[in-house]
């Protein structure tokens, strides 16, 4: 049985203006510059330049208010409805339009460079292997991964041979292949877990060294203590003196744990810039502030398309399907560039009204970047006073950075939550996770300190903060706990 019924239904949707707004809101300087490129290419109307006051007379030329009403009243006449025809397809067109507006395109870098997996497939070049020990190298460097390591188990491989490729062999067989790869360059490739790792770079330094050789002993032997820090048990069970373990520690920390990561080849390098989106300056105390804009050129509406649309407004009667045609193009061209120029320049005024704000909420630590005099601060402080609204102002912070005259930092940096401390002053947490780091810095490497230890300091200073807040704190700075910091 079918029921019909009216219903109401309130949408808010975005138009494709202010979903390219948004868009240009995001990105930062670097890719403004190569957005507003891509614009000009598809744009004729659109060009460099300081923009011209279009068709606004000055006092000098004569012109009256009726004049200018008169003028306006033709514009307001002029639709574009008035010459659009009905099936057929205008001639003028930049590109062809068979792709669909939700399409995403991505742009992948071209690189003559060679990569992690074709520098080790390279090597195999240099051995005498027979064609099924290539195949098989080929089929185990694939199974590296960008760390350098052989995470997965043989036997499984051995499987995947038999299935894919229809070879069969053992895992006897691929250890024999595995070696060879683990001779290779980068030292420690191939390796399936870290304490192996260790022990092929170790072994190709000169074990007559006594600190490499007890290096060697220890990765070998007493490997789980030595990554737990248990340098007592260490001691009890080698016949090392303390200087010993010292030297031969050192040698360990002398290896690299990701060996993959070592390769780089300067053909396959790509090199991030950071391009700051504003430029603080202090200029005895007061805070100067501008938007970065060097690369970034003027834009103006291109005045031959602007007369080609006054001309063809002035012829009244007679027009041909192909002026139809070209008048809407014209129009469309004209309409987008001045859109476009409308959105930069409304761009550039959010982010200086942000980070005006933003400056005059943290002027005590833009003074000279004491990160203690950084305040508690959200989007919603931001938002509160722009008049923004709060998902813009996290467009307006992510991914952009700021020039200051103690370093570049991004806008994320700023913005920290708060606590308060004994006396009920309300601090950010980073002034908290300085203090951590300050702490632990000076703390005796023999006895770390703990993070119960870290809270009760903590509390003597006034700031009341559990030990759980104190450890996920260390977290968030990448430092370890205690007993993985202890050193001899």
């Amino acid at each position: 049985m079918l029921n019909q019924r009216l219903q109401q239904k309130l949408l808010q949707k975005l138009s494709p203006q202010q979903i390219q707004m948004i868009k240009l809101l995001e990105i930062p300087t670097m890719q403004l510059e190569q957005r507003i490129k891509k614009e000009l290419e598809e744009n004729p109307a659109l060009e460099e330049g300081v923009e011209d006051e279009l068709d606004q007379p000055t006092e000098d030329e004569g012109f009256e208010e009726e004049d200018a009403a008169e003028i306006q009243k033709e514009q307001d006449e002029f639709s574009l409805e008035d010459y659009i025809g009905d099936d057929d397809t205008p001639e003028y067109k930049l590109s062809a339009s068979n792709y669909s507006k939700d399409d995403k395109f991505e742009e992948i870098p071209f690189s003559v460079g060679n990569s992690f997996h074709e520098f080790l497939e390279s090597q195999l070049g240099l051995r005498l292997l027979n064609d099924r020990q290539k195949l098989l190298s080929q089929y185990l460097i694939g199974n590296i991964d960008e760390d350098g390591y052989m995470r997965r188990k043989l036997e499984a491989i051995v499987d995947d041979l038999a299935f894919a490729l229809s070879i069969k062999t053992d895992e006897v067989e691929l250890k024999g292949i595995l070696d060879i790869i683990q001779d290779f360059d980068p030292p420690g490739v191939g390796a399936r877990d870290l304490q192996e790792c260790l022990l092929i770079q170790i072994r190709k330094k000169d074990l007559n060294d006594p600190a490499v050789l007890n290096a060697h002993e220890i990765l070998k032997f007493h490997f789980d203590e030595f990554s737990r820090r248990h340098y007592d048990k260490i001691l009890s069970r080698v016949d090392i003196t303390e200087d010993e373990l010292k030297d031969a520690i050192d040698e360990v920390l002398h290896l690299n744990p990701k060996p993959g990561g070592s390769y780089s080849d300067p053909l396959n390098k790509t090199l991030e810039h950071i391009v700051p989106d504003f430029i603080l300056e202090n200029n005895d105390g007061e805070l100067e502030l501008t938007l970065n804009s060097r690369n970034v050129p003027d834009l103006r509406v291109s005045r031959t398309y602007f007369e080609m649309l006054e001309n063809f407004s002035a012829k009244k009667n007679n027009h041909t399907r192909t002026e139809k045609d070209a008048v809407n193009f014209v129009k469309q061209k004209l309409d987008s560039a001045k859109w476009f120029i409308d959105a930069i320049r409304q761009r550039q005024n959010t982010l200086l009204m942000t980070m005006s704000t933003i400056l005059h909420y943290q002027k005590d630590y833009f003074l000279d970047g004491d990160e203690k005099r950084l305040r508690p601060m959200i989007l919603k402080d931001i938002a509160d006073v722009t008049g923004l609204d709060i998902s813009t102002v996290s467009r307006v912070a992510n991914s952009k950075y700021i020039q200051t005259h103690f370093g570049i930092f991004p806008l994320k940096y700023f913005f920290s939550e708060g606590l308060q401390t004994d006396s009920g002053e309300e601090v950010s947490t980073r002034e908290i996770k300085k203090i951590l780091e300050e702490c632990i810095e000076a703390e005796d490497k023999r006895k770390p300190v703990t993070d119960d230890r870290l809270a009760e300091i903590l509390k003597e200073k006034g700031y009341l903060i559990a030990r759980r807040t104190v450890a996920k704190y260390r977290e968030q700075l990448n430092i370890p706990v205690a007993r993985l910091r202890k050193e001899l």
